[in-house]
């Protein structure tokens, strides 16, 4: 039956959801230089108009429809356009709230998780054929990885992988295809020479608080229900990013002799993605220890990998979700317990079990190579056919002015800091 309790719980999550998205535009537009400020907002602000129209016309049914041919990649077009998604009635993933609750809940992360990827491509990259690539990697990756892991029949999901609320689906998704977006692409102008700064670290700030209070829903909504378990993923929620937030303050103070407010944010944000998959799974002592040990793990990869490879992730999309995700899904199968959440079939490595460390290994490595491998092709077809890059002239003059003709500062004398 119906839960009037349940149903408001998820209306209220799936707002607060869709906040971190103009949260994380704040987050990413602080970051950049001065003159790209408006198009990072834009790149970020397009997603929401662009994944809600395609979810409603096919997203949703591809990621939650009848699966096609058993082979457990996408559903099909039964329920394109919504159709047979009732607003009063249960669906086939949840029995408490109406279908359509459901299919808007999830439409909130596939809005986000292009708005995640499109920071590694931050400062050089034509409007209109980030646009394009955005709305192929919906079709070719977000649709058919959200089949495998939440959908009926889904093969990564029948492999006994679990995925509180999108680490394989959103983090590891974004990350990955933003790391390999980013080499096709190309580095940025100057890049390893010039020093990028971030120009606004209020702005950064108010971002990322906006982030970590839409969290709670992001995780805690993920039980459909108000209950028990949205409890237990708010806490492991609230507890693995203030650890992983201290973690940073710790490693900066070590390692720089000062802690910075970016730096803090930078932790608290990863300490989220890196508990997202675990969160309506693992006891709360192990959230401490997931967000403790994600901000070294993070910060390895944001400096010695990035600096070793070379390779321009902008704003570390990768560096941060790509890795977070990682670690996040290799930890659930590490300290799940089935008695938190019976979906998980066996408990963590470190309770006894090793069936489940097995499948989370896997699910991980599916997740890396399929998206790795899609956003490639991607890419590569696109830079076959269309100028997917902007002119020299046109990065240095800033893609606020040449792309959008809109400054984030009219005062600005051009002299970036």
């Amino acid at each position: 039956m119906i839960n009037s309790g349940d149903v408001a719980f998820v209306l209220i999550g799936s707002m607060l959801v869709f906040f971190m998205t103009p949260g994380l535009g704040l987050f990413y537009g602080g970051m950049v230089r001065r003159k790209n400020v408006i198009n990072t907002l834009m790149s970020v602000l397009f997603c929401c108009g662009l994944a809600t129209v395609m979810w409603f016309a096919i997203g949703y049914s591809i990621s939650f429809g009848e699966d096609v041919g058993g082979l457990g990649v996408v559903g099909n077009l039964s329920n394109a356009f919504f159709s047979g998604v009732s607003a009063t009635e249960a669906g086939p993933y949840a029995a408490n709230i109406p279908g359509a609750l459901f299919a808007i809940f999830q439409l909130m992360f596939c809005i986000i998780t292009p708005a995640i990827l499109v920071g590694a491509l931050e400062g050089r990259m034509k409007f209109s054929a980030m646009f394009i690539f955005i709305a192929f990697w919906l079709l070719l990756v977000y649709y058919p990885l959200a089949h495998m892991v939440w959908g009926l029949g889904g093969f990564i999901a029948g492999l006994g992988a679990v995925d509180f609320a999108g680490g394989n689906v959103i983090h590891i998704s974004s990350g990955v295809s933003g790391l390999i977006a980013c080499i096709i692409l190309g580095k940025r102008k100057g890049y390893g020479i010039l020093a990028y700064h971030p120009h606004n670290i209020p702005m950064v700030f108010t971002g990322g608080a906006i982030l970590w209070v839409g969290w709670f829903a992001f995780n805690g909504a993920s039980a459909l229900a108000a209950n028990g378990l949205a409890v237990q993923a708010m806490g492991n929620t609230m507890i693995a990013s203030a650890a992983a937030m201290l973690s940073w303050m710790l490693m900066e103070s070590i390692l720089y002799k000062k802690v910075t407010v970016l730096g803090a944010v930078t932790g608290a944000v990863i300490g989220l993605v890196a508990i997202t998959p675990g969160s309506g799974f693992v006891p709360f002592g192990a959230a401490l220890v997931i967000g403790a040990l994600v901000s070294p793990i993070c910060l390895f990869f944001m400096t010695k990998v990035k600096q070793k490879f070379g390779y321009d992730d902008s704003l570390d999309a990768f560096g941060c979700h790509g890795i977070g995700g990682i670690w996040g899904g290799i930890a659930t199968g590490l300290f799940a317990q089935s008695a938190i959440n019976p979906i998980a079939q066996w408990d963590g490595l470190f309770f006894g079990a090793t069936e489940l460390f097995v499948a989370q290994l896997m699910a991980v490595g599916i997740s890396v190579i399929y998206s790795a491998a899609m956003t490639t092709v991607i890419m590569l077809v696109l830079k076959k056919v269309m100028t997917i890059r902007v002119s020299p002239e046109a990065e240095a003059l800033g893609l606020d002015i040449s792309e959008h003709s809109e400054q984030g500062y009219p005062a600005f004398s051009g002299i970036d800091q």
